[in-house]
């Protein structure tokens, strides 16, 4: 089922009831796959549901008493968005973000290879890509790979990552399923909320100013 408009006040801005939390909204920059902003996203702003919000108020707790904060790239992504990337995927290969994010594939692969849904999670509005950061210093925590490199080597338990990458890994998903959430196994930074309010609903409403305020 496809949502419009959001009517219950169920959206809000992370950080409003997340307070501390970082973020870094990469699909409102040029600073992703598709090396541009992307439809849908019109301010570096990450929104969820307050169920969402709950849930990452008690995985930024577990992250603190570890010595680390939490650092968002992604929460809900309207149905605009995810219509742009397959656009995007169908379009000729011109390289310039293909060494960071897909070196090894063809982007029109990414979503047969389950890089990118059709039909995303984080449309629903409880699903979160973020990672670790280490309080002391402020640095992300190592993790063997960045945000949206569609390779193997993001897969949970991938070969070729050092045994401190693969131990931060274990500390994220740890904090992330003892908090309410589910991991996706292709992607280091992908959870679910396990019981998200929304399971077949995809919102379409962009993410700005005046939507959170409507959501609000």
């Amino acid at each position: 089922m496809n949502g419009d408009v959001v009517t219950n006040g169920d959206f809000v801005f992370v950080d409003e009831l997340v307070p501390g939390i970082r973020w870094d909204a990469k699909y409102a920059t040029w600073d992703n796959f598709t090396g541009r902003p992307v439809d849908g996203y019109l301010v570096n702003r990450i929104m969820g549901t307050r169920p969402l919000c709950a849930a990452l108020v008690r995985a930024q707790e577990r992250a603190i008493a570890l010595g680390f904060g939490i650092l968002l790239w992604d929460g809900y992504r309207p149905q605009h968005a995810v219509d742009a990337f397959l656009r995007w995927s169908r379009q000729p290969e011109d390289g310039r973000t293909k060494q960071r994010h897909y070196p090894n594939i063809d982007r029109s692969q990414m979503f047969d290879l389950g890089y990118v849904a059709a039909r995303s999670g984080h449309s629903r509005g409880s699903t979160v890509d973020l990672t670790l950061y280490r309080l002391d210093t402020g640095e992300l925590a190592r993790m063997g790979g960045d945000h949206d490199l569609m390779d193997p080597r993001s897969h949970h338990g991938a070969a070729g990552v050092t045994e401190a990458e693969a131990e931060n890994r274990r500390v994220l998903c740890s904090i992330m399923e003892g908090s309410g959430f589910v991991r996706y196994d292709h992607e280091w930074w992908h959870y679910t909320l396990r019981d998200e309010p929304y399971p077949d609903t995809y919102f379409t409403f962009p993410v700005t100013m005046a939507a959170g305020r409507l959501a609000a």
